[in-house]
């Protein structure tokens, strides 16, 4: 009669122990680090569907497709939320529906898109389906007139925020076009811009600025008033070497594509430092001078990773909850 190997019980749930042991330290890894992991990806270098040629904005809608500003191509791509190529719009030109050198993008609740060009200072505004509806803006320094529009948010209002790269100020219109006000001059006091960039709201309508050379972010409520500012210069937590893309989530945490650091920051509203992740490559969450960023309501973040002429997809990180259950499966094989 052939033997039976039986484990024996103590040993069984030591090793046991131990299996459930390495699975929680990498979860707890994931759990304490905050930070979205690595989905997936899509694009490469070059002009046909699906292709991109240094895409600098990225942005979704309420039915979470994604749509992505193309510096090098003049036009928008419209995805799935998983990268399937669904359709695109544009040319290079400053006639309706064209454009030079578009820099930023966002979507209003009923799904309409905001294009912001540097090459043509001005906004655009178009159907989910790329159908042209109107824009405003005008090389100037006037009411309305822009140097380089750099980036577009839009509020829980509706409302319409540009950051006037040239001119070191933001500008806040109707989702027509009607301008309602400004803030913001030259300097590096509170309030003041050195090029600000990118710009982003939350669900209460503040406001966040990417303020690019003052390597900093500014946060003001949705009429300009100064709330609190983060960020200095350098490659250390918290520091920012070209801060450019700026995006909000459904907690109201803060990420930045730190350009020339080659990583992604998040942080709390209020600028708490969270955590980060990226660096400089080609490999699976590397970046190459991410330009943009932007989230969904599911919790997934999307990166322009411009000079790799692709889009990455961050998904959520595991949760405290998930890692509680683990801690009650080791407690029960102890």
């Amino acid at each position: 009669m052939s033997k039976r190997y039986v484990m024996r019980p103590g040993l069984r749930r030591a090793r046991i122990t131990v299996a459930l042991t390495g699975l929680l330290a990498i979860l707890a890894s994931q759990v304490g680090a905050q930070c979205p992991i690595y989905s997936t990806q899509w694009g490469s270098r070059g002009s046909g569907d699906g292709q991109f040629s240094y895409p600098h904005g990225v942005a979704t809608d309420p039915a979470s497709n994604v749509y992505v500003v193309e510096h090098g191509n003049h036009r928008i791509q419209k995805f799935t939320s998983t990268g399937v190529y669904l359709t695109q719009w544009g040319s290079p030109g400053s006639g309706v529906g064209q454009f030079l050198y578009p820099e930023a993008i966002a979507s209003d609740a009923a799904g309409n898109v905001y294009v912001a060009e540097t090459g043509n200072s001005r906004i655009q505004k178009f159907t989910s389906t790329g159908v042209y509806l109107t824009q405003w803006g005008s090389f100037g320094s006037g009411n309305g007139e822009l140097d380089g529009a750099g980036g577009v948010a839009i509020d829980p209002a509706g409302d319409v925020y540009v950051a006037d790269i040239g001119n070191h100020r933001i500008q806040k219109f109707t989702s027509t076009g009607v301008y309602l006000g400004q803030w913001g001059s030259r300097g590096s006091g509170n309030g003041e811009f050195d090029y600000p960039q990118g710009v982003a709201t939350d669900a209460s309508g503040n406001v966040y600025v990417a303020d690019n050379w003052n390597y900093r972010i500014q946060k003001f409520t949705s009429t300009g008033v100064y709330l609190a500012q983060w960020g200095s210069f350098g490659g250390g937590d918290g520091q920012f070497n070209s801060p450019v893309g700026v995006a909000t989530d459904a907690a109201g945490e803060v990420y930045v594509a730190d350009v020339a650091n080659h990583r992604i920051q998040k942080f709390t509203n209020t600028g708490t430092y969270l955590c980060q992740w990226g660096s400089f490559g080609s490999g699976d969450g590397q970046f190459n001078a991410p330009f943009g960023v932007a989230t969904n309501a599911a919790g997934d973040v999307y990166v322009a990773d411009t000079h790799n002429h692709r889009i990455q997809k961050f998904g959520p990180a595991p949760t405290p909850a998930t890692s509680a259950s683990w801690g009650h499966m080791k407690a029960i094989y102890r």
